[in-house]
């Protein structure tokens, strides 16, 4: 008797200890499965990709007007079978340095200029898979109200560093104020100018600053971004870049890319939602040309 019970004993024992370890074992899997994260990606795959896993490709951006487009992209780019991740930077080397090592897919902020200077400065190998917006140049109105009612003599304020002055002086040609050189590009600077019929006073300012010496001049040549920052519209500048100009083909903010990647399937399909009409309608309504798409 003692040794039926002894065997009984045992044996439940046993039975309890697999149904333990096979309760312990359910719970952790069900954990795993309801997570906050796991319940979100799995919603946003089959609101968007209805067979099929998202993959998730991960861009670095500056928060505005760069992290703005990509969002307005992510639509688009999930019914490609994407879902954007979109770290955001406040600076303009951590992106690139991210990039090279290969936490990031791509990153959306700068133009092949600076992309091109910091390859050579950090020996890195970035490259652009595709241009899309750029942030036009405008004139704007001081003392005077109209580029017609500018005297002779009248004061421009100009940016005074290279790049940024040469492409003034390019709006200016691009408005019959001034004739440059035959040939000119980004490297001419006001010693490039052969015809000025207006006499037209050269003032050389640092870019940032323009905008607070506007009243104290005839007409003022705003980048694009510090102007926006100070509250003007490019809408209601008296002349803009035109999206046709070299300034505006050459300083149009890239997609950049690790060289060799500019092809893969991930950032064509990238590049395809940037360019999209939902995203040319979202530029023109929200950034009312300050932002101008580059397709």
């Amino acid at each position: 008797m003692r040794k039926t019970l002894c065997v009984f004993a045992v044996t439940a024992l046993l039975a309890a200890t697999i149904t333990g370890c096979s309760g312990k074992s359910g719970s952790e899997t069900t954990a795993a499965q309801t997570t906050g994260e796991e319940t979100t990606e799995t919603t946003a795959a089959s609101e968007t990709k209805p067979t099929g896993e998202m993959k998730k490709i991960v861009v670095g951006a500056s928060p505005a007007p760069h992290a703005e487009i990509l969002k307005a992209a992510a639509d688009s780019l999930a019914q490609k079978g994407y879902e954007l991740d979109i770290k955001e930077y406040v600076d303009y080397i951590q992106p690139n340095l991210a990039l090279e090592s290969g936490d990031l897919a791509a990153n959306y902020f700068q133009h092949l200029p600076y992309l091109e200077s910091f390859n050579e400065e950090n020996g890195t190998k970035l490259v652009s898979a595709a241009a899309i917006h750029y942030e036009p140049f405008g004139i704007y109105a001081g003392k005077a109200s109209s580029l017609e009612e500018l005297q002779d003599g009248a004061t421009v304020a100009v940016p005074n560093d290279t790049s940024n002055e040469a492409r003034a002086l390019l709006l200016l040609e691009a408005q019959g104020l001034i004739q440059l050189k035959e040939g000119a590009d980004l490297t001419v600077t006001k010693n490039d100018i052969v015809e000025n019929p207006k006499n037209l006073n050269l003032y050389e300012v640092e870019a940032a600053q323009i905008p607070r010496v506007v009243e104290d001049v005839d007409i003022a040549v705003i980048n694009g971004n510090y102007a926006i920052e100070a509250g003007f519209k490019v809408s209601e500048a008296l002349a803009v870049e035109d999206s046709e100009s070299i300034a505006a083909s050459t300083y149009g903010n890239v997609i950049a890319v690790q060289e060799g990647h500019e092809n893969d399937e991930a950032i064509q399909a990238l590049i395809e939602a940037l360019t999209s009409d939902e995203v040319k309608k979202f530029m023109d309504e929200k950034y009312e040309g300050a932002v101008v798409p580059l397709f």
